[in-house]
Formats: structure tokens, sequence, C-alpha cells
């Protein structure tokens, strides 16, 4: 077991082969993610370095800005793992799932039941970072009652709520797991989401993480989460990852 406190680590180190990363951007030119195949190879080589061999990405789903289906995605996925059997890198394990926008096109999504779970019946959902849905209590009814189990990614970072903490208590009791993007624990999205990461675990409101990577710079940041009673606090929710495996 590491000791966290004689001797300073990175968080990478807190991967293992058990570990799953069910939110990264890592399909090649279908969002704000990956440009290019060969960005994401070296992407995944890099994180395969930490440790990380099984990824469930999550390419953006969000009317008006990245109109992505089943149909764009799965095959994306299928010239992906064609890649990786080129590069020899026969101990990654890939699939894809979605990340959601709580929007028009996602209620239809839901209705037709063309989604792409991480894993059974849990999807992956994200909202606008100026504010929620003026329903949103009601579409997380829905989702369940179609069957789906909300995780919502990253809420650390939606702002809205930072001052209204009880908002949080409110999400879980509505039903909504919450993912935590490992980046939040740096600075890299700014001192005040940091903040409310670190309040979250502390309030043990976190079910999941993921690294949410999109490009080199975000596992640079990655790299530079040390800070011992950060990484105390985080170790334990990595196991619960592992039940996408």
């Amino acid at each position: 077991m590491l000791s966290f406190f004689k001797n300073k680590v990175s968080i990478t180190t807190l991967f293992t082969n058990e570990f799953v990363d069910i939110h990264s951007h890592l399909l090649p030119g279908i969002d704000d993610g990956s440009k290019n195949m060969d960005e994401t190879i070296a992407l995944i080589k890099k994180m395969r370095g930490y440790g990380i061999q099984n990824f469930i990405i999550t390419p953006h789903i969000m009317e008006g800005v990245w109109e992505n289906s089943i149909d764009t995605i799965l095959p994306k996925l299928t010239a992906l793992k064609s890649e990786l059997e080129s590069h020899n890198l026969t101990d990654i394990s890939i699939r894809a799932a979605a990340e959601y926008m709580l929007d028009s096109n996602f209620n239809r999504l839901l209705e037709q039941q063309q989604l792409l779970p991480l894993k059974d019946t849990k999807i992956l959902i994200e909202m606008s970072y100026i504010n929620p849905p003026v329903n949103l209590y009601e579409i997380l009814f829905n989702i369940q009652i179609a069957g789906y189990q909300p995780i919502l990614a990253h809420p650390e970072r939606y702002s809205f709520f930072h001052k209204k903490h009880n908002e949080y208590a409110k999400l879980k009791e509505a039903g909504c797991l919450f993912q935590l993007n490992l980046l939040s624990l740096s600075n890299y999205y700014g001192k005040d989401t940091h903040k409310i990461a670190l309040r979250l675990l502390e309030d043990n409101l976190i079910d999941f993480v993921g690294t949410d990577t999109h490009a080199n710079r975000h596992l640079s940041y990655l790299e530079s989460i040390n800070n011992p009673k950060i990484l105390k606090l985080i170790a334990p929710i990595f196991k619960n990852n592992a039940e996408f495996k």
C-alpha cells in the first residue's frame, strides 16, 4: 500500500489494470478531443504507461455542435481497434459510449432507446456550464423510468452549483451518480472547481473518476497532481471504476 505521507508521488501511480477510464475523448476527429489517429495512439500509449489498459471512450453528443450518433461512433471505434492491433497494443481494452448533453436531442434519443451506455444501464450525461436545464429533475426521472442510471460528468465544474452545495445532495437523492474529473484535483479548471472537487470527496458524494482526456496537455496536468492528502482522499474511488471492466 502506498504511503502517501512519506513520499510525494503522482496520482498516475494509482492506476491499476483493474481501473477503467470511463470518460475520455480519444476517438479521432469526432469532437473536441483527439484530432487524428496518430494523436489518439500517442495518448493511449502514454496512458498505458500510467497503467491504464481499459477505456470506455465517450465522445460528445450535443445538438447543433457535435451531431454524433451510434452510426458515427461505432465505425470510428472499429477503426481505432484495428489501429491498436497494428501497433501491437493487444493489452488495451477499449469500448465506446457517449457523453450526452441534456438537450432536446437527448430526450429524443432516450425515447427511442438509442443510447450508448457505459455498461449495462449506466449512461454518462452532462449539462451546459451556463445553467442547468429548467426541467433537470424531470429529465433525471425520465432517464430512470426508461431503465437507465444517470452518471453526471464532472459535477464539480458546474459553477452555478458552487454556492448551492445542497443541490449536490438533491441530485444524489434523485438517483444521479457523480463522476469526478481527476484534473479538477489540480488547478486546471481553476481554484473554485478544485475547492468544490475536494468538498465533494470529503462529503462522500463522488462515485467514480475519469480522466476526461482530450489532448496531451491534460495528461501533463494529471502527472502534476501529487498532494499526499488529495491522493489519500481519492484512492478509494479508483476501485469503484473496476465495476465497468
